[in-house]
Parts: structure tokens; sequence; C-alpha cells
């Protein structure tokens, strides 16, 4: 929040979290999906815990992450927030300086808590997708990350179809090109509960 009536967002539906929540639940696991505002409908039969805040997400992803299986990431927190949240509604001038800090990296926190459980990580990128998310992939300590590529022509946002590079902790690489979200959400739960079940 900037102000008590101002916020900085992106353009995330939370379109594929919800589909991935809606196909887990399908596939037999119990899902909790911890999610910030959006206009979706919380699927049924799953735990859903809605947040305001990078802050309230990281809580209550570190509550849950100890007993769960897995954990995916799909959430586009942002990278930065404001150093000051501002009492009052900010003023129409001239000029006005907003100081930004670094927002905590929720999945990267959460990692280091890891034990048994397989991590999920996504990543959107505009340049160099493969060798920014091999960078994601490892600092984070993920057991796969999902690439998506932003361009004028690829719109990954909303009910599009979308095409994701996905790469595992081996490096072994798969691509799926202009696939529908709810598809895509079947095969990595399918593929994460065969992870799951080999472990």
């Amino acid at each position: 929040m900037l102000d008590p009536v101002r916020f900085l967002s992106n353009v995330s539906t939370g379109e594929m979290g919800y589909q991935i929540a809606n196909a887990a639940k399908r596939s037999g696991f119990k899902v909790t999906l911890i999610s910030g505002p959006v206009s979706l409908k919380a699927p049924s039969g799953v735990k859903f815990i809605p947040v305001l805040s990078a802050q309230d997400m990281e809580r209550e992803v570190k509550k849950y992450f100890q007993s769960a299986a897995a954990l995916v990431m799909t959430a586009a927190v942002c990278d930065y927030t404001p150093a000051k949240h501002q009492k009052h509604k900010i003023k129409r001038i001239h000029t006005h300086r907003m100081v930004f800090k670094q927002t905590k990296d929720i999945l990267k926190s959460v990692s280091k808590l890891k034990k048994n459980q397989y991590v999920v990580g996504f990543c959107l990128e505009t340049e160099d997708l493969r060798k920014n998310a091999i960078r994601k992939l490892r600092s984070k300590k993920l057991d796969l990350i999902v690439a998506n590529s932003y361009t004028k022509s690829q719109n990954p946002f909303g009910r599009n179809k979308t095409s994701v590079l996905l790469i595992d902790k081996d490096l072994s690489e798969k691509r799926l090109v202009n696939i529908s979200k709810p598809r895509f959400a079947g095969f990595l739960v399918s593929a994460i509960k065969n992870k799951l079940e080999k472990s």
C-alpha cells in the first residue's frame, strides 16, 4: 500500500494458481490455496486462505509448508514495496518522490526449511528465459521451475494459453507450447504426483 487508498500491483490474475489448486484437488491431494486479492472463486473442496500483503503470504506459507508434501508457488509477489506507508492520502503535487525497498523472497526463505517436500516455482521473464530460470532454480533450491516468457506476442496472463519451459533440478527440460492453463495444471499435478510416489 502506498497510502490508505492506493496500492501497487501487477497484471497477474491468479488464474494459473487456481487452476493448479483445482487440478490437485481432483487428483486426490488435500489442497491449501493461499491467495492475494483476485476476482476468481476458490475451487470447491480446497482450504482457502486469503491474504493482502507479501508479509501475510509468507506467514501463511510457512505455517502450512512443514506438513505439506509439495509446494507450488505461482504467486506474482511484487519485488519491491514502499519503504514507508503514508498515513494519509498522498496529495496531488508537482513532484512526489517514493522510496522502495526489496520485498522478501518468500519462496527462497521457505525453501531453506525444506525437508522432503517437492517445491515448484514459477518465473516470468522478458529476456534470457532459460538463463534466468536456471539461476532462480538454483538460488531458490527448487525441484522444478516453470518459466514463462512475456513478449508482445506472448501474454501469459489471464485465461490466455501459455507456452512454458520446465526445468528440473537435474536441468532436464521440457517445453509446452500454446497450452491451456487447465490442461497445463493437469500435466503439472500429474508430474508432481509421479515424483512424490517415487520418493
